[in-house]
């Protein structure tokens, strides 16, 4: 069966006919193997390429014929269509055509751009290195056509040219004794504020710089109102976007209208101005070292003094400067042990080694300090010693620096009537000794002014006795009635004499120099060790004695510094032979049990917690222990007149908080209890007690087992002052507004002022000290120059801008940026050991060329930390780009009053971050007060 349907398969296989398409393909290939063999054998094996360049040649041959007849039909329709369709053609193509052809034509260039040949040489040399070093290098490689650059060059002198013709016109004074000092007052008292700001956030910050030139920027917005300058000082790519807009702007102003339209030429010397010559001034001007360098330069012919130079080194708080100092003291000490030297030598270099060693050594200190951050302020520390030199009261009031401290803390005991009287009636007796003494020579001379003189120092006694002795007075000098009964009646009938108040004034001196609320008080008082301070008495005392005759002051390093370091003031020993230990004992609750440790308590209705403390004082005899009870508010009251008397201790001593609600909660006063006791054993910890021997009388007298008398009334402690100040602090606007009217006119009295405000903070002390320094420079200023001051000061002004200084100037330029006509190349960036020894000398500088007079006139510690902040200010590569460009706005405003800059720069700023949160959190401080209207 199988084998029969593989049979019919195969017939059947077999039996079907091949498609069409086989066939053909067949035939095909069969005829075409046919044509091919017959072809080779007729014509033989070559023919087939003979027949391939045969085609290849019909083709060509038709392709050319082709290409050449229709060449010759396009141009003669062309040629039809031009003259049927198209206008004539004009004569100004071929004419440009043989213009281009011709030689170019020199292109005369007028070199005189100020008038003064004085200016315009070297202007022309730094145009011409200008050209040569910023554009030829490159050009050349481009076009050997030199119209291109005398173009540019043509159009920088037409701008040097209109620039010289508006300076001429503008009136310069006004902005350098006025805007240029205001400017920089501003600036100082910005870094202030914002070094104020950085102090009250304490050390918790990773970068101090950075986080100074943040708060600056922060402060700047609050005083500007309308502008910051942050992104253009601490971005470069925006800095850069700033300087091409205002060079272009001043093309704008300076250029021809058909230059400025010229795209190339404009953006050539837009890079030209912004980056190859303002940019590069504006850094190195920035550029702190620079202007430690400078600084240095100038007070070249001062000498450094080794305690001026010691003083700056404990001051420091810069480890990269101690770390210098370090490296540059051991590098002198190895170098000098090296030496072989016999002799009167050795003892020179052994005098030499031991001043390094030293040197070496007060570097370790205080980087050690530094590092740990247990720096303290030594001042404050110090005025917890209680050992300390006595001022006798009558200097006090006689010397204008201590005075002033005097006055201030008469002023917070409120016995500031006292000392006004005092000061009032010297001032009187001085001026009617005065006018007696010309009364008597006018009489000599036979001039009759008796009854006038007389009536006006009447006039001037009633005025004392009004405004200090009289029942209205307030606030009255608390003197005895009798005396003052006997002055009035004195007054009423006899003439006053100079010395018609001497018996209430000893009075008055008696009672401030006894009183315990005032002089005795004074010298426990922090306010007498800043006193001290500033008088230089720290270490050397210029008076000494005291009633017990132990007047005694700080012996500190042989630099004579105020500013001793922890170690210093630790060298002290403290009276060990007493030991004073306390805890709040047990954990028992009872309501309403006063003996109870923790227990609550009602009284008159009102409840509150009472702590048992457990106290043990030991001595070298005996023992002893007793219990005493205290409220939180015993312990806020205690915490808070310890931390005013000794103020070092508030960063230390930490107060358990307050809680209003749900304070009577037993797990929240045991929580209380811990806190509190872990305060005590801070406070009586033997490194507390050996650092503030003066504060174991407070701490004592608040343990002893007695009711605690309060410091402070509660309605003092618990409520803030109900009338608030309502004129505007002056630290939140521009210097100038805050300027005396009666000094505006006085030129040089008013930058003087306005520079010691800023610098020694005048503002923030005393009117009183203030006022007297006025007077001192009115004096200084006319007895130097007399009346004719401001005459010789725009005098001065004129010379600077003269063609001379002019040129100077200009030839300075030419010579930092193209010595010997040679493009300078940048300066390395000096290794940071050399710039942090520069610093340090920088200072030690500043500090020696400071007159012992102003000393004297404001304090020596005022003195020193005004010329440390304005050096510290000048440290700061950011903070100096905006003072630069401040300056560069005021100049251009000057220059331009006309085109508004001041809106431009408003402009040119407005992208600011920092302006922008401000006006985001100005909103929000507004919305309510919209909301309620």
């Amino acid at each position: 069966m199988t084998a029969s349907r593989r049979s019919f398969c195969k017939v059947s296989s077999e039996s079907i006919p091949p498609p069409d398409s086989a066939k053909t393909s067949l035939s095909i290939w069969g005829w075409g193997s046919l044509g091919l063999v017959l072809f080779l054998v007729t014509f033989g094996p070559f023919a087939i390429f003979y027949f391939a360049f045969y085609i290849l040649c019909f083709v060509g041959g038709g392709f050319v014929v082709t290409l050449l007849f229709g060449k010759s039909n396009s141009e003669k329709y062309l040629e039809q269509c031009e003259h049927s369709f198209l206008p004539c053609t004009s004569v100004g193509i071929p004419k440009c055509i043989e213009e281009m052809k011709r030689e170019a034509r020199p292109i005369k260039i007028d070199r005189r751009l100020t008038g003064a040949n004085i200016i315009d040489e070297p202007l022309q040399q730094v145009i011409q290195f200008s050209l040569r070093d910023y554009v030829q290098y490159w050009y050349y490689t481009l076009s050997d056509d030199e119209s291109f650059l005398l173009e540019i060059r043509q159009a920088l002198q037409y701008a040097l040219v209109q620039f010289s013709a508006r300076s001429k016109e503008t009136d310069w004074q006004p902005y350098f004794t006025t805007r240029l000092v205001d400017d920089f007052g501003t600036h100082l008292r910005v870094f202030r504020k914002a070094q104020q700001r950085i102090a009250e956030k304490g050390d918790q910050m990773k970068d101090q710089a950075e986080e100074l030139v943040n708060t600056f920027f922060e402060v700047e917005v609050e005083m500007e109102k309308d502008i910051c300058r942050d992104l253009v000082c601490t971005s470069p790519k925006d800095e850069e976007g700033f300087l091409r807009d205002l060079c272009e702007v001043l093309l704008y102003i300076l250029l021809p209208p058909g230059d400025f339209q010229n795209k190339i030429m404009r953006y050539f010397v837009r890079e030209i101005l912004s980056r190859g010559i303002l940019l590069p001034l504006i850094n190195q001007l920035s550029d702190p070292d620079y202007i430690n360098q400078y600084v240095i330069w100038m007070i070249r012919d001062s000498n450094c003094n080794y305690e001026a130079f010691m003083n700056i080194i404990k001051l420091s708080d810069n480890i990269g400067e101690l770390e210098a100092v370090k490296d540059k003291a051991s590098e002198e000490l190895q170098y000098l042990r090296s030496l072989d030297t016999a002799g009167d030598d050795i003892n020179t270099i052994k005098n030499q080694i031991n001043s390094l060693l030293y040197v070496i050594k007060v570097c370790d200190s205080r980087i050690q300090r530094l590092q740990s951050g247990k720096e303290i302020d030594t001042v404050k520390l110090a005025a917890n010693f209680g050992k300390l030199c006595t001022v006798p009261l009558d200097h006090i009031l006689v010397d204008n620096v201590a005075l002033q401290f005097f006055m201030d803390y008469m002023q917070q005991t409120g016995g500031q009537a006292h000392l006004f009287f005092w000061m009032t009636v010297e001032g009187y007796r001085v001026t009617a000794q005065q006018q007696l003494e010309v009364l008597q020579s006018r009489q000599k001379d036979g001039k009759h002014q008796t009854n006038q003189t007389k009536g006006l120092l009447r006039a001037a006694a009633f005025g004392v006795y009004e405004q200090y002795l009289s029942e209205k007075a307030s606030p009255r000098v608390n003197i005895d009635d009798n005396l003052v009964a006997k002055l009035a009646e004195t007054l009423n009938h006899e003439d006053p004499t100079p010395e018609i108040f001497d018996d209430i004034q000893r009075k008055v001196y008696e009672l401030m120099l006894r009183d315990e609320r005032f002089y005795p008080s004074f010298k426990q008082n922090v306010l007498y060790v800043r006193m001290l301070a500033e008088l230089d008495m720290l270490k050397d005392p210029s008076f000494r004695g005291s009633d017990d005759g132990e007047g005694e002051s700080f012996n500190g390093s042989p630099t004579g510094s105020i500013n001793l370091s922890l170690d210093d003031l630790s060298n002290v020993p403290p009276d060990e032979t007493v030991q004073l230990l306390a805890y709040i004992s047990d954990t028992v609750y009872a309501d309403y049990d006063p003996y109870a440790v923790a227990g609550v308590c009602n009284d008159h209705g009102k409840t509150y917690a009472l702590y048992a403390i457990t106290v043990h004082r030991r001595n070298q005899n005996s023992e002893e222990t007793w219990k005493t009870y205290r409220r939180y508010s015993d312990f806020h009251d205690f915490h808070m007149r310890i931390t005013e008397q000794f103020e070092s201790l508030a960063n230390i001593l930490k107060l358990p908080g307050k809680k209003t609600f749900n304070n009577m909660d037993r797990e929240f006063l045991e929580k209380r209890k811990k806190d509190l006791n872990a305060y005590l054993q801070l406070l009586l910890s033997p490194e507390m007690m050996k650092a503030c021997p003066a504060l174991a009388h407070y701490v004592y007298d608040f343990l002893e087992n007695k009711a605690y008398s309060k410091g402070k009334g509660d309605f003092a402690r618990k409520v803030p002052p109900l009338i608030q100040k309502t004129y505007s602090d002056p630290d939140h606007c521009r210097v100038a507004a805050t300027i005396d009217d009666n000094v505006d006119d006085n030129i040089p009295l008013r930058v003087m002022l306005l520079l010691m405000d800023e610098v020694f903070d005048l503002k923030e002390r005393n009117q009183w000290l203030r006022r007297n320094i006025k007077n001192l420079l009115q004096q200084l200023i006319r007895a130097t120059y007399g009346d004719t001051i401001n005459r010789k000061i725009v005098d001065h002004v004129d010379w600077m801008t003269s063609p001379e200084q002019v040129a100077d100037a200009v030839k300075r330029f030419r010579d930092a940026f193209w010595p010997n006509g040679i493009l300078a190349e940048t300066v390395p960036r000096r290794d940071k050991a050399i710039r942090m020894r520069t610093r340090v000398a920088g200072k030690t500088k500043l500090l020696e060329v400071m007159p012992d007079e102003l000393k004297h006139i404001i304090g020596a510690e005022t003195t020193r930390k005004g010329i440390l902040r304005v050096f510290e200010m000048f440290q700061h590569a950011q903070l100096n780009k905006r003072m630069v460009y401040v300056f560069l706005e005021r100049f251009l405003e000057t220059l331009f009053p006309q085109n508004k800059f001041h809106e431009l720069f408003n402009k040119l700023h407005s992208r600011s971050k920092q302006m922008q949160r401000y006006k985001q959190r100005l909103h929000y401080t507004q919305a309510p007060s919209l909301q309620k209207r």
